[in-house]
């Protein structure tokens, strides 16, 4: 066994046996407010004239992250970011305003920090935009910590089969039998949808074993990928139409294949902060640009968050916008510790922490209202989207 492999062997060993030491830890419940949609309204048709963005970098300044602080208490700013627009595989498009229920504390916070979207969280960092200073290798940090993910043992198990490919570019996690969650930032650039969405297909791997090709060929082979189409897809309003920077908070959209799929997927959860986070990590495989055809997977601590973001500084490049980023949280209903999504890879972002530049690449967190929404556009119904 190489070393890389082996190294990749041992971490996910202890990813099993963390849980074990962790089990007398439970994290606070999350209140999950009611999403309450309205009858949908008939768009024109999208023009599909914009171009797909797979390297999506922001900027924030202070001013920008206070607004949204203050948006937390002004429930009219909320719900019009939660409204969403729905795309058909005709080109047709339909947006649906959205009421929340729910009591004051689901969108203010509970009494043990816990908070609905957006309000301040623990660890807050300081935002300022940072001078126009780039750096050659972006997104990645030091060494590359990457892992490629290869052969039948892994391809095709659980938590590495539950990433696909988009059509756009990017990568996305199965949610549910249906569902896909990727990055909005993949099919819309805030202002229309991008040219592959119109016909917008959804990559599933295949090793090359399945394919026929001998066993001792493996290795040398890439995976071959069959494409399912999408039905439709859901972009949250607060995207569309957007300022960048705060745009970037609800950088999620949803996609409905034809027909279900068989593979395993990923359960949802409201994000946690890191304190709560088994080993206080995160984890996501995607399809980086710069390993082409191959599954990539990294993971690393949590560096800085927000209410809405998540800081760190796992290796990634173009591609990867839309990996479902998971963690260990802890799960009531089964009483142990699961990998569940917790939020959704978007890009990188440029601030000042304590007076000192900073890049970072950056995670949409999944907050309870979010949670909601998704959960509202899997299910169909208010009734399932409770959080465990």
């Amino acid at each position: 066994m190489r070393p890389r492999d082996s190294f990749l062997f041992t971490h996910l060993l202890l990813q099993l046996l963390l849980p074990l030491t962790l089990s007398l830890l439970h994290p606070p419940h999350h209140h999950v407010p009611t999403l309450v949609p309205h009858a949908p309204t008939r768009l024109i048709r999208s023009r599909f004239s914009a171009r797909a963005q797979l390297d999506l970098t922001t900027h924030c300044n202070s001013s920008c992250f206070h607004r949204a602080e203050l948006e937390a208490q002004q429930r009219e700013q909320l719900t019009d970011k939660l409204a969403f627009e729905t795309l058909y595989a005709d080109g047709s498009r339909t947006l649906t305003t959205v009421d929340v229920e729910g009591d004051d504390e689901e969108f203010q916070g509970d009494e043990e920090g816990h908070f609905a979207h957006p309000s301040p969280g623990r660890h807050r960092p300081t935002l300022k935009v940072t001078p126009g200073h780039r750096r050659v290798r972006r997104q990645i940090y030091g060494a590359d910590g990457r892992f490629n993910i290869r052969g039948d043992n892994f391809l095709l198990d659980y938590p590495f089969s539950t990433a696909v490919r988009i059509s756009t570019g990017c990568t996305g996690v199965l949610v549910s039998r249906l569902h896909i969650l990727t990055a909005a930032h993949c099919v819309h650039d805030g202002k229309d949808y991008v040219k592959g969405a119109r016909k917008l297909r959804v990559g599933f791997l295949i090793p090359p074993s399945i394919n026929g090709t001998k066993a001792g060929l493996d290795s040398a082979k890439k995976p071959l990928v069959r494409w399912l189409r999408v039905k439709r897809t859901r972009v949250p309003k607060g995207w569309i139409q957007g300022p960048q920077e705060v745009s970037m908070d609800f950088d999620y959209a949803l996609l409905e294949l034809r027909w279900p799929h068989r593979r395993p997927y990923m359960r949802l959860s409201v994000a946690p902060f890191s304190d709560d986070l088994a080993g206080k990590r995160i984890h996501f495989s995607g399809f980086d640009s710069d390993r082409s055809g191959e599954l990539v997977y990294r993971f690393c601590p949590v560096e800085e968050e927000s209410s809405d973001l998540i800081y760190q500084h796992c290796d990634a490049r173009p591609g990867a916008s839309g990996s479902g980023v998971y963690g260990r949280v802890w799960d009531n209903s089964l009483e142990r510790w699961e990998r569940k999504v917790i939020g959704i890879f978007s890009g990188h972002q440029w601030l000042e922490i304590d007076g000192e530049n900073r890049d970072y690449n950056v995670a949409v967190r999944i907050t309870p209202l979010k949670f909601a929404q998704i959960c509202y556009w899997v299910h169909g119904n208010r009734l399932d989207c409770v959080q465990d």
